[in-house]
């Protein structure tokens, strides 16, 4: 397990910075509902696997469960280290810290009751390297995974697909994205092909937000 550190890097920095404001901190309350949720309709698992766990945001939901078993992960060890230093002593003495990819999980098949994917997938474009990390989920998770992602069907994504046409017919240079929307019929197929059953999703505001929480489980399992 990584030790915690106090330094005050810029990643820290950053970190900070985007948890600060009325609408952040409503945002942040939203999400831990929906993982509250999520975590609920999997049948509340005993040991989890929080990929990729990133400054720690949910660590203080996944603990909530007294009797469950936190693993969390991420290709970062200077995230993890952040994570635990602003986790409070008691959530941090709950987590069992190490670094990995979602391409590449460092545990054995079907090791855990659940994977945790809460800030990855909307960073993905490409759905050949989606199916990847579905597949390696598959393997690791004896039961559900929890994935989260922007899909289609709402006003926010019609906005954002609106003014990437008008940017398009201006003339305009694109921006390189780091976030995609995924069509939702698309995404739930790349599910079924992987091998899950989709057991249910949240909305983070339906009919306006693009933020989706799914509820997979293996097919029988």
């Amino acid at each position: 397990m990584n030790e915690p550190t106090t330094d005050h890097s810029p990643l820290q920095a950053h970190v900070h910075q985007h948890e600060q404001g009325l609408a952040r901190r409503l945002s942040l309350w939203r999400d831990a509902q929906l993982a509250r949720l999520a975590l609920r309709d999997a049948g509340d698992p005993g040991l989890v696997l929080d990929l990729p766990s990133g400054a720690g945001r949910f660590w203080p939901v996944l603990a909530e469960h007294a009797n469950r078993v936190i693993l969390a992960a991420d290709p970062s060890w200077d995230m993890l280290d952040i994570a635990q230093a602003q986790s409070s002593t008691d959530v941090r003495q709950r987590i069992r810290t190490f670094q990995s990819s979602a391409l590449c999980i460092d545990l054995s098949a079907n090791a855990v009751d659940c994977i945790f994917c809460m800030r990855l997938f909307h960073h993905i474009a490409d759905s050949d390297k989606r199916r990847a990390i579905l597949d390696e989920f598959y393997r690791v998770t004896r039961d559900t995974a929890i994935v989260a992602l922007w899909v289609d069907g709402n006003l926010k994504a019609w906005r954002r697909k609106r003014l990437e046409r008008l940017s398009v017919r201006e003339g305009e240079k694109s921006m390189p994205r780091n976030r995609f929307v995924v069509g939702r019929s698309q995404i739930e197929s790349e599910f079924r092909d992987a091998g899950f059953r989709i057991v249910g999703h949240h909305d983070f505001l339906p009919g306006y937000a693009m933020w989706r929480v799914y509820v997979l489980r293996k097919v029988g399992s």
